[in-house]
């Protein structure tokens, strides 16, 4: 392994659907509620997490509402909120944008979705094949980022045209904030590494994703840009790495083959090359879940996009995550079942193992209990003595 000291960038996952105990049932299911989604982005500003991510879809609360309502509530936490070529004007995009950056005081972070589902995005009046809405995406970007830096934007594209396109009141980042991207076909690539920040990557094995990051970087330094990368993954961290991998098998219990079947069938729909990739990994079976040491793929049986968690004791996980610093990752959306009890076990047991970009983020624990849980006898604290674990 390499000694790539670059610290890490630590995000949370802010679930507006579909939170719980288990997958594919509505065992255990969660209400994602405001006042559950504001208690999870309260847990990850106080634990210190970079930011959280907030999904998009028709199966998800509005990420631009949940985010705006959220952020007065927590101090340091920025939020990834999505925008989305081909649905929203530019103008209108950048104007939002904007107003979310300064009302949040410089917290907003961007994520550039172009939709990887032909059904969904039909409901959404979108009937553009897949390497098109990318030609949309590129043209979307360019006038988005313009307008965002300050420029007067004329232009009669394919698909966007504007006309004195200005916008009045800047963002708190200047030029922007960061765009953050993931579409692993050649179409996609070609669009991020001549718009984005921030390359992103679904969980694959850190072969996989060392390839694809060199992909990029080629095409990215023919073009003298240079992008920095992320990546998306579950987690489950325990104590010890039995009771990490008895966590996982607990957490697909309830699913049965013929909701695997159903959830496969949506996704074979897809033209998303990162959806089929994720797919792949574990081909819908469920008897070959480890698909690189301590990378589980039983998430994507029934979820679609970041399919795979890491499963392992502290030690591990934070191992795990160095290899793919050493690929070149330096940022990390993590999410674990449920959020909110995850977000704690995550950072309690992984953070301190870590380098992390955000050190002034995390809160210093200030622990008022003995070694036994409280007190002792409400008198006195007892004095530090060394785990026992």
């Amino acid at each position: 392994m390499s000694a790539n000291k670059t610290p890490a960038n630590i995000l949370w996952f802010l679930p507006t659907h579909g939170d719980g105990r288990y997958l594919g049932t509505t065992t255990g299911g969660r209400e994602v509620n405001f006042n559950y989604l504001r208690q999870v982005a309260q847990v990850a500003d106080q634990l210190g997490y970079f930011g959280v991510l907030l999904p998009t879809g028709r199966s998800c609360e509005d990420s631009w509402i949940v985010a705006s309502s959220v952020a007065p509530f927590t101090e340091r936490l920025r939020y990834l909120v999505a925008v989305r070529p081909g649905l929203q004007s530019p103008s209108v995009a950048a104007r939002m944008t904007a107003t979310l950056d300064r009302i949040s005081n410089g917290r907003l972070l961007v994520n550039v979705v172009t939709g990887g589902d032909p059904v969904e995005n039909k409901g959404d009046g979108i009937f553009l094949p897949h390497d098109e809405r990318y030609a949309v995406t590129r043209e979307f970007l360019n006038v988005y980022s313009d307008l965002l830096a300050g420029k007067t934007v004329n232009v009669q594209g394919k698909h966007i045209s504007i006309e004195d396109g200005r916008l009045l009141f800047p963002p708190v980042q200047s030029p922007r904030p960061p765009l953050y991207f993931g579409g692993s076909s050649d179409a996609g690539i070609d669009v991020a590494v001549d718009t984005v920040d921030k390359y992103l990557t679904w969980g694959e094995p850190p072969a996989q994703v060392a390839e694809k990051i060199a992909r990029v970087k080629a095409v990215a330094d023919k073009r003298g840009r240079k992008l920095s990368f992320g990546i998306r993954l579950h987690v489950i961290v325990r104590e010890t790495s039995e009771a990490a991998w008895r966590a996982a098998d607990e957490l697909i219990q309830y699913v049965t083959d013929d909701t695997i079947a159903q959830a496969q069938k949506i996704f074979s729909r897809m033209d998303s090359v990162g959806q089929r990739r994720m797919a792949e990994l574990h081909g819908g079976r469920r008897d070959k879940l480890e698909i690189s040491p301590n990378l589980w793929a039983g998430v994507g049986l029934v979820r679609g996009g970041a399919g795979t968690a890491l499963v392992g004791d502290a030690q591990t996980v934070a191992a795990r995550i160095k290899e793919y610093q050493d690929v070149g990752v330096d940022t990390f959306i993590m999410s674990g079942y449920p959020h909110l009890e995850e977000a704690y076990r995550f950072a309690e047991l992984v953070f301190p193992l870590l380098t992390l970009q955000q050190p002034a983020n995390v809160t210093q624990l200030r622990v008022n209990t003995g070694p036994f849980g409280e007190t002792i006898a409400n008198e006195h604290r007892p004095d530090k003595q060394a785990s026992s674990s």
